[in-house]
């Protein structure tokens, strides 16, 4: 007689929102694991849960603050995903914000990642431009060594990938400014590239403001008395504090050179357009000369001197060639012409 099957319970990675959901204990992950079932791995001793969200919605959210007991405010903040990089503890969890970038389409699109860290768990929420923190994953179990340090290592594992990816968004530009400042001395200077100076300089800004924050959140992460903290992780946040510094230090250096390459273009511009002006002042004064003879010579008068003269045509024109030679010979030495 056949035996009668069993229900196994299925883990729902698979359901919008969620990208991954394990339970590690000793730096190995043991399975993965529907939301439902989170808390309770999450309270044995060695274990601690991961789970990875992408833009999720507010059941989803609501069922992941029953698992862990999360704050309200906590929740309020992860579904508008419109906050300024911060740590915040409530409890004995933390909740932190981070704001990630990425180049598309030559602009540089912003999102944010919402971390809750508590005892035998670590939430990752991702909204807008952000990579994948696959790569952070599988970096992390590749050291289970390092893993089995417990929800802090992966709090300063995803913080440190973060910050990473500020260098290639800073390479793109860098790599673009120095192109610009290879031709902007040229002989044309479109206002589009003019108005990508200030493009740059504006999205510098803007990456500014959401990576230099984040030395505030690692200074409060290397200190003492935060829970699910030990101090071992200290110097790894203080690192990625070395590295906050170094993005800030790059972000004013190409916000300098643009600065310079946006008043170059400037005086370009300027300098040309003053070339230009030379140019067609010098003209105007060469042409002025056969234009007052020929005003002279062709008003309406029966008695003008040299009118009948069987040489005066030949003559005045030659007079108005030797003075538009002169003329042309003098701007020529000035370099207006």
């Amino acid at each position: 007689m056949a035996k009668p099957l069993k229900l196994v319970s299925v883990p729902s990675v698979d359901m919008p929102g969620i990208v991954a959901s394990a339970v590690y204990a000793g730096g190995r992950r043991v399975r993965e694991i529907p939301i439902e079932e989170a808390g309770d791995w999450s309270k044995k001793p060695g274990h601690v849960v991961w789970i990875g969200l992408h833009e999720p919605g507010l059941d989803l959210l609501r069922r992941v603050q029953a698992e862990f007991g999360l704050h309200e405010l906590a929740i309020e903040d992860a579904l508008k995903a419109h906050q300024r990089p911060k740590l915040e503890q409530y409890g004995e969890a933390l909740f932190v914000v981070a704001r990630t970038a990425q180049m598309v389409e030559g602009r540089i699109a912003f999102g944010e990642t919402h971390l809750f860290v508590g005892h035998g768990y670590v939430v990752s929420v991702r909204h807008g431009a952000s990579t994948s923190y696959a790569p952070v994953r599988e970096r992390c179990e590749a050291a289970p060594t390092a893993l089995s340090e417990g929800e802090d290592f992966i709090l300063y594992a995803i913080l440190d990938f973060i910050v990473d990816n500020y260098m290639p968004v800073i390479e793109t530009i860098q790599a673009e400014v120095e192109e610009i400042e290879d031709s902007i001395l040229g002989t044309n200077q479109p206002q589009e590239r003019i108005s990508r100076l200030y493009q740059l300089r504006r999205d510098l800004l803007r990456l500014r403001n959401a990576a230099v924050p984040l030395v505030e959140v690692c200074r409060r992460l290397e200190q003492p008395g935060l829970p699910g903290i030990d101090a071992a992780m200290q110097p790894l946040f203080r690192d990625v504090s070395d590295h906050i510094r170094r993005v800030q230090e790059e972000i004013e250096s190409l916000r300098e050179m643009l600065a310079f390459a946006f008043e170059t273009s400037l005086m370009t511009g300027q300098a040309q357009q003053n070339e230009i002006t030379r140019k067609l002042a010098a003209w105007a004064a060469i042409l002025a000369v056969p234009t007052a003879v020929a005003g002279i010579y062709g008003m309406n008068f029966d008695v003008l001197p040299e009118l009948h003269w069987k040489y005066g045509y030949p003559f005045v024109l030659t007079v108005i060639a030797v003075v538009c030679g002169c003329l042309y010979w003098r701007f020529r030495r000035k370099r207006w012409l």
